[in-house]
């Protein structure tokens, strides 16, 4: 039992969460002519291995402001199974989705299918019967069955160190065929706590949509500290609109931004479209007799923006390299040489990443 000097923490951590949660903050600016919708495609519950009931799935995400999950519970590792049998393995959907009726957050079925290397673990979600995608002696047969009924189908966590030692994401000829066939459109970047250089190069290389996810089993708050400001591994998906069959659409297209701790990756075009969304430059200004240009650069996104600027001119109270705290602002001082009417000011995101070791870089226009 909690001492009464945890109980009161708890309860002060958890009132701060839902005070956050009302300010009722975007975690990013959507991009003109899009909706920016945050999700997280990989979540268990008692019906495989997690540890919470399937609505507590769907009050942890309406609390921390996502629009979409997918339950998705293993097929094959039913640990739980003694004290909850189901013989239906569509019964913790039905219960997400029945307790998000008439909530903000939609819900979509899905499952793992839980294999050993290769394939490793795959997802399908967009799925319709999930009854259907458990082959226990074939290994591709409930994927593509999944396929069959218009899936979007991921590999999970190419890196996990219990598969691939090393923590290095590489293909099989099994994963080779399979996405050969279009069996496959997605690969995890992130997934919990651990993050994949190779498997964005995979994803480039290969035309798979780039995922991150919760993978979450326990409770989610304590995982990811959510109450001390903290957030799960989100996938913000860029729609046409909010209903699930854009976003699906969207998935399959691969328009997708992954946020995972204070990094956000993402493929260059799709990165640069969210970024210059969030970040604005003011118009100059020069005080009297002098010819350094004063430019506030405002950020609208959740994260904080680490940037680096590569253009021509030094600044007179900062270096190069900045950053500007989530819903923040910082003022520049730019030594012009001369005064100038607009300046364009180039700069490397060091926390966007749009390949392996690689950064998104773009300009900016003052207003």
């Amino acid at each position: 039992m909690m001492s009464f000097k945890h109980q009161l923490r708890f309860l002060v951590l958890l009132f701060f969460g839902v005070l956050v949660n009302a300010q009722n903050k975007s975690f990013f600016v959507s991009p003109p002519n899009y909706e920016l919708i945050s999700t997280d495609l990989h979540i268990h519950t008692v019906f495989s291995d997690g540890s919470v009931w399937p609505d507590i799935r769907v009050s942890e995400a309406i609390r921390e402001g996502l629009d979409l999950i997918s339950i998705t519970d293993h097929l094959e590792y039913q640990p739980h199974k003694s004290d909850i049998p189901h013989p239906d393995r569509n019964r913790s959907f039905d219960i997400a989705n029945a307790a998000a009726t008439k909530k903000s957050l939609s819900v979509i079925r899905g499952a793992e299918i839980t294999r050993s290397m290769p394939p490793g673990h795959i997802n399908a979600v967009f799925v319709q019967d999930v009854n259907k995608l458990l082959f226990p002696d074939d290994v591709s047969a409930g994927i593509i069955e999944a396929n069959k009924q218009n899936a979007f189908v991921f590999w999970n966590h190419p890196n996990w160190a219990r598969q691939r030692p090393d923590g290095i994401a590489k293909l099989d000829p099994l994963h080779e065929e399979l996405i050969g066939k279009g069996l496959i459109h997605g690969i995890e970047v992130a997934n919990e706590t651990i993050f994949s250089d190779e498997a964005i190069t995979i994803a480039l290389e290969n035309n798979l949509t780039i995922l991150g996810t919760s993978d979450i089993h326990g409770i989610a708050d304590w995982k990811f500290k959510i109450p001390e400001g903290g957030h799960r591994p989100i996938t913000f998906v860029l729609s046409r609109s909010k209903s699930v069959e854009d976003i699906k659409k969207a998935l399959f297209e691969g328009k997708t931004m992954v946020w995972f701790k204070d990094l956000i990756i993402g493929r260059e075009d799709h990165l640069s479209k969210i970024v210059k969304a969030n970040l604005t430059a003011s118009s100059m200004s020069y005080n009297k007799n002098e010819i350094i240009a004063k430019v506030k650069l405002k950020n609208q996104a959740a994260t904080p923006l680490n940037l680096r600027y590569k253009g021509l001119y030094t600044f007179h109270e900062d270096s190069s390299v900045f950053i500007i705290p989530p819903y923040g602002e910082k003022t520049i001082l730019v030594k012009t040489l001369e005064r100038k009417t607009s300046l364009e000011l180039p700069f490397e995101l060091l926390n966007g990443i749009t390949g392996a070791k690689k950064h998104l870089t773009f300009s900016l226009l003052t207003q």
